[in-house]
């Protein structure tokens, strides 16, 4: 049976914690962001979080049903943050790339989180919103609406994937993400013409390109093929 969860009002009486802190749902939600951060997916419990709050573990449980309702919250914290002061210019097309790169880099600002969350669908207030935002914008285009659904699709998955792709990157430990980096220059740059042609013939482009990031140029292909549609 799923725990009952205290109104906020309710949760704002209570006394302070040792740390001299009032709980709140954003306080819980930010230390543990600090906690995916510093310790890793392992490292986020109850206890550690009701320790790291200074309060008993199951306080957390007050605010959240479990821990997967405290992802869920996190993750539509991440929609937030990307959200937070953006503006439509009108500019279709620029409005849609600003959004994607603010969504893409609120995840990878916090990439330990973006590897549990990003694949989450949360029905939460700043995820809603940002699916009326980006709809809307599609709509107000002049894309008719099979068409809005059809590129909000692509284009909300194409940045939650690339999110959780390089994410994942940015969360291996530093070692392992190195070697991965330096495969490019010690392997793929070294194969022969005879045998690779058309990565030898690319070799200096590879180890340009291929350890940064490919959702600016995805989301720029994306965009353009709905600029194409939309012209025709």
């Amino acid at each position: 049976m799923a725990k009952r969860v205290v109104p906020e009002a309710a949760r704002r009486r209570r006394r302070p914690t040792k740390q001299g802190q009032v709980l709140t749902h954003a306080l819980i939600v930010e230390t543990a962001l600090r906690m995916l951060s510093e310790h890793g997916a392992a490292g986020l419990t109850a206890r550690r979080l009701g320790l790291a709050l200074g309060a008993d573990a199951s306080t957390v449980y007050r605010y959240f049903r479990g821990m997967d309702d405290l992802l869920l919250a996190i993750a539509d914290e991440l929609f937030g943050r990307a959200m937070a002061s953006f503006r439509p210019t009108g500019d279709w097309r620029a409005d849609l790339r600003e959004l994607g790169t603010r969504i893409h880099n609120a995840y990878l600002a916090h990439p330990q989180a973006a590897v549990l969350t990003a694949s989450r669908v949360t029905g939460r207030p700043n995820e809603v919103a940002s699916d009326e935002t980006i709809i809307g914008i599609l709509r107000g285009a002049g894309f008719a609406d099979r068409d809005a659904v059809r590129i909000y699709h692509a284009f909300i998955d194409q940045s939650l994937a690339f999110a959780i792709l390089d994410a994942a990157t940015l969360a291996l430990p530093k070692a392992a993400r190195e070697a991965d980096e330096e495969v490019w220059r010690d392997t793929y740059a070294r194969l022969p013409a005879s045998t690779h042609p058309n990565i030898a013939a690319t070799a200096p482009l590879l180890v340009a390109r291929m350890n940064d990031s490919a959702y600016p140029t995805a989301l720029d292909l994306l965009l353009a093929s709905a600029a194409a549609q939309l012209a025709g």
